[in-house]
């Protein structure tokens, strides 16, 4: 199965104020409805990344952005990239995710990940704990989200979290998929072996062959089809009309965040950057690596009118043919 998803980066743009930021985001999401994209994911963060901005930056909550959103879009499917485990208890979480997923008529989606932002669990009073406490309480999260969200009553006396005989009425519109975001090859790329849909792989181009083969082997021990999974690969990019705007348009980034010039070769280098012919030549490139697509983020000019759209026309000619 394909995959071809835009990330809504970050909720700090230019020109806006806390009235208008939602209509920045919405018309993001539009343009993603519309163009090619497949589903449409946003963070599950309190404070502003620190790769983007300052803490202390807008920053709306996950869900009821995605209620708001299933209000905006008609086709794409709804998820966080990826919900924090941590933040809520896995029970209500199902709940949440239900209720999106009726909403928005079936098209709600689960992105999960172990949590790793320390910074906001300390202000918000969220036990962070070791490395290896959150990916225990994953994993017993994961035990009672999705059961939930197939129509059981799940039971589970656990080290983390405990429910009993939990109803989850009513049941979601649809399958919820489940989606796994990171790529630790131990704990991770198993998790997404036993129990998920779908995995989205954040690390470099390079190193995709050895996380598919890692997630096969998973597959294989578990008793599992790998062709079962959809995997997904996350990219940056600054896309325009032409590679004299998109180049522009990250200078205007780095200005915004205050990056002095001497450093503004690391921003270009993490994105992708080009017309549309640069972009989806590259996209192109990169899916051959093995993977079923793509969860793409526009954090430079993502909310240029225009932007999204163009980016969708050009991935979807890759991804779907």
């Amino acid at each position: 199965m394909t995959r071809l998803g835009y990330q809504i980066p970050n909720f700090t743009y230019p020109d806006t104020t806390p009235a208008t930021l939602f209509d920045v985001i919405a018309a993001q999401a539009r343009e993603a409805d519309s163009s090619g994209f497949d589903t449409v994911l946003v963070m599950d963060h309190f404070y502003q990344l620190p790769m983007i901005g300052p803490a202390e930056n807008e920053m709306l909550e996950c869900y009821a952005l995605l209620a708001a959103l299933a209000r905006e879009t008609k086709n794409v499917r709804l998820s966080a990239l990826v919900t924090g485990n941590t933040y809520r208890n896995p029970a209500v979480l199902a709940k949440t995710v239900t209720t999106l997923d009726i909403v928005s008529n079936g098209r709600g989606q689960l992105g999960i990940g172990a949590g790793w932002y320390q910074q906001e669990h300390d202000a918000f009073g969220i036990e962070f704990g070791t490395f290896g406490d959150r990916f225990e309480k994953l994993e017993e999260a994961l035990q009672i989200i999705i059961p939930m969200l197939r129509g059981e009553r799940p039971t589970l006396a656990g080290q983390r979290y405990q429910v009993k005989d939990v109803v989850n009425s009513p049941a979601p519109a649809s399958r919820v998929p489940v989606m796994i975001g990171g790529a630790g090859e131990r704990k991770t790329l198993r998790m997404v072996a036993q129990y998920a849909d779908e995995s989205n792989l954040i690390c470099g181009i390079d190193e995709v062959p050895r996380k598919l083969d890692v997630l096969a082997a998973h597959c294989e021990a578990l008793g599992r089809d790998r062709r079962e999974l959809t995997v997904s690969w996350q990219r940056s990019v600054c896309i325009a009309p032409t590679t004299e705007e998109a180049r522009a348009d990250v200078e205007e980034y780095a200005a915004r965040l205050g990056v002095p010039e001497s450093q503004r070769a690391m921003i270009t280098g993490r994105l992708l950057v080009g017309d549309p012919d640069t972009v989806g030549e590259q996209l192109a490139k990169d899916l051959v690596a093995g993977i079923d697509g793509y969860t793409l983020n526009l954090v430079p000019n993502g909310h240029k009118p225009g932007r999204v759209a163009l980016l969708g026309e050009t991935a979807a000619k890759v991804v779907f043919g």
